[in-house]
């Protein structure tokens, strides 16, 4: 079911449009609308433009969330006025700011010693004084690595034949740290030497106290120290804001509901006046909230609410707001995959939540499965609130029911006797076909009643729409209703022999109907009293009407079979449970493997439940609402609870 709206003008002084906002409108839900747009023709308005004050104290609020988010808790009871929840954020975010900055100067300066230590430690070989090292005047020294390779071919042919002592301290991988020391005359001669070796130089900074070894443990004290500053800037911070975090979410509350309340202005238009300047707010409402709100601002002097009753004096279309019963509202999630229903048109949730857990229910009938879908979905609708959940809850009602009527518990099909038939051995006889499946039969009378009862809902909406082509002359209009009811009442006549008035309806209410749909458009612009020009030509005209017409008739027929998936599925689903209870052994009256029986049902409930969710989903869609539905409305996308509420 759709809800009825209303269109409110809501007007006062511009100045008070926060404390209305705030009081008012923060407590219902209202749809926006441009106002702007809606008032085209009233002249002297103009946007209401402002710069939003909240909008810097909301970032600091939303970036501490971010850095912050596992410290921080959605759940308070606490109220706050507005100038403390600034006051708050603010101070909080100057506070976490200055214990931030204390800790990346910590850790900055850890990096630092970390990145020397790496320097330093391979060169752990050299026992002598680095800084000694460093004040070498007329001896060169060159700390680095060279690869493996290449240091034991200089080791083995130049190193003996150049002025140079090469002092090698660590191993790592493929390379190999040394120290080489060269007097000042031959540095460059030497460095050049070493250079076709590939020789990577590094630089040691004057920094180092002792040998490598003594400068690594005095540079790791000093990182150790660090890093406990580190950790207890750390705990400040956490300790800051866990301390404040009940303050912290009212004031993160308070602020949003005032960003949002302050982004109406967005939808507003204000007077172009000099002086006495007033806001106009527009949007939808329930009929029930309209008239709520109404009663409430009678006793306001400074606010004026005008409802509007006819949509035809309305620019914009009413949104959408669907209000089902609980049982079939997880339904609405088919409805919204498909499109929602515009404000005039009917809401096809509970016909889908009808016919879709029947027609899973025929298609699936097992009592003993049933059940389980029917336990196990409503347990995580109840407690997860998944809709697809509630959707497999209701359909495992209908599928228990139908396991009852074939006899079916969990395959077992000698547990109890079938209050209706076996979906594989029941079979009808009927003339010109011959013996045919029950359930096929039963599926395919199923498949026509529905495919009426959208025809009827089709003229129904047509109907509100005005469409009187759609409503009359269409194929799932009245002309498409009788020849089809005509066409089920021929077939059932003759299946029931009574051939004289089925041949009697045959000529009359088959042909009529069929010329009808053939004439369509030139009587749909007769009744409309428009001027209908056949531009094509005569010829042409018959022609695409005999083919369009041969294309009704085939879309019946095809439609129409469609419904035997829902037998057919029916005896697969028997059948398919008969195999796992041959693998099991329990057909054969020897020892039953329980495992195989209990992997098998697994197995049928999720493969086959889930194709036959999307066959009946795609009968939905495709037999169902192709033949009355739209589903171009726009949603109900309210300010106000659910705005003041993200």
């Amino acid at each position: 079911m759709i809800e009825k709206m209303k269109f409110l003008s809501i007007t006062g002084p511009k100045e008070d449009i926060d404390r209305v906002v705030d009081t008012y409108l923060s407590r219902y839900e209202i749809h926006l609308e441009n106002a702007l747009s809606e008032l085209k023709t009233v002249k002297d308005l103009r946007p209401y433009i402002e710069t939003n004050p909240y909008k810097d104290v909301l970032e600091k609020a939303q970036g501490l969330v971010e850095s912050y988010h596992d410290l921080i808790t959605d759940q308070t009871d606490r109220n706050m006025k507005l100038e403390e929840a600034v006051e708050v954020i603010n101070s909080l975010d100057t506070q976490l700011k200055e214990l931030t900055d204390q800790k990346n100067a910590l850790v900055h300066q850890r990096d630092e010693l970390k990145a020397s230590r790496d320097r330093v430690i391979p060169f752990a070989g050299l026992n002598y004084n680095v800084k000694e090292i460093l004040k070498f005047r007329f001896m060169k020294f060159r700390f680095g690595r060279i690869s493996r390779e290449y240091y034991e071919k200089f080791s083995s042919y130049v190193y003996e034949t150049i002025d140079t002592v090469m002092f090698k301290c660590e191993e790592e991988g493929d390379y190999v740290w040394v120290v080489y020391f060269v007097p000042e005359s031959l540095a460059d001669k030497i460095d050049a030497i070493y250079a076709s070796m590939h020789f990577e130089r590094c630089f040691l900074p004057d920094e180092y106290e002792g040998t490598p070894v003594e400068a690594g443990h005095v540079l790791d004290d000093r990182i150790g120290s660090l890093q406990k500053e580190i950790d207890e800037a750390d705990r400040n911070i956490v300790e800051a804001m866990s301390s404040r975090k009940d303050e912290f979410a009212a004031a993160l509350r308070r602020i949003r509901t005032f960003s949002t309340n302050f982004d109406v202005r967005k939808m507003a238009a204000v007077t172009k006046h000099d002086t006495h300047n007033f806001y106009i707010l527009c949007g939808w409402m329930t009929e029930n909230d309209a008239k709520r709100f109404q009663k409430e601002i009678e006793r306001d002097s400074d606010t004026f609410c005008i409802i509007e009753d006819d949509h035809n004096n309305i620019m914009s279309t009413p949104p959408t707001k669907m209000k089902n019963p609980g049982l079939f509202r997880p339904f609405e999630m088919y409805v919204e995959m498909y499109g929602l229903p515009s404000y005039n048109e009917l809401d096809p949730t509970i016909l889908i939540g009808i016919t879709y857990s029947i027609l899973f229910g025929f298609m699936f009938g097992d009592a003993g499965q049933g059940l389980c879908l029917l336990v196990g979905g409503f347990l995580l609708y109840r407690f997860k609130k998944i809709r697809l959940a509630g959707i497999i809850s209701c359909c495992g009602v209908f599928s228990t029911i139908f396991g009852l009527l074939f006899g079916s518990v969990f395959g077992f099909e000698d547990i109890i006797d079938a209050v209706w038939l076996r979906p594989q051995e029941a079979m009808t006889d009927l003339p010109f076909i011959g013996r045919l499946n029950t359930v096929f039969v039963v599926a395919v009378a199923i498949g026509m009643g529905i495919i009426l009862l959208c025809m009827i809902l089709n003229i129904i909406n047509s109907l509100r729409t005005h469409d009187v082509e759609k409503a009359y002359f269409d194929t799932n209009g009245v002309a498409g209703l009788v020849f089809y009811f005509a066409l089920a009442s021929v077939i059932v006549l003759y299946m029931t022999g009574n051939p004289l008035p089925a041949t009697v309806i045959l000529v009359i209410m088959f042909l009529i109907p069929l010329l009808v749909i053939f004439f369509k458009e030139p009587l749909a612009a007769i009744l409309e009293k428009k001027a209908e020009r056949m531009e094509t030509g005569l010829g042409m005209f018959i022609t695409q009407g005999i083919f369009e017409l041969f294309e009704v008739l085939l879309s019946y027929f095809s439609n129409t079979l469609s419904f035997v998936r829902v037998g057919a599925f029916a005896v697969s689903h028997a059948a398919m449970m008969q195999v796992v209870l041959m693998l099991a052994g329990a057909e054969a009256g020897g020892n039953t493997n329980w495992a195989v029986v209990v992997g098998g049902n697994l197995f049928v409930c999720g493969m086959e439940g889930l194709i036959v969710g999307i066959q009946v989903l795609r009968l939905e869609y495709y037999e169902l609402f192709s033949r009355f539905y739209r589903g171009s409305g726009r949603a109900f996308e309210p300010y106000g609870k659910a705005a003041g509420e993200q």
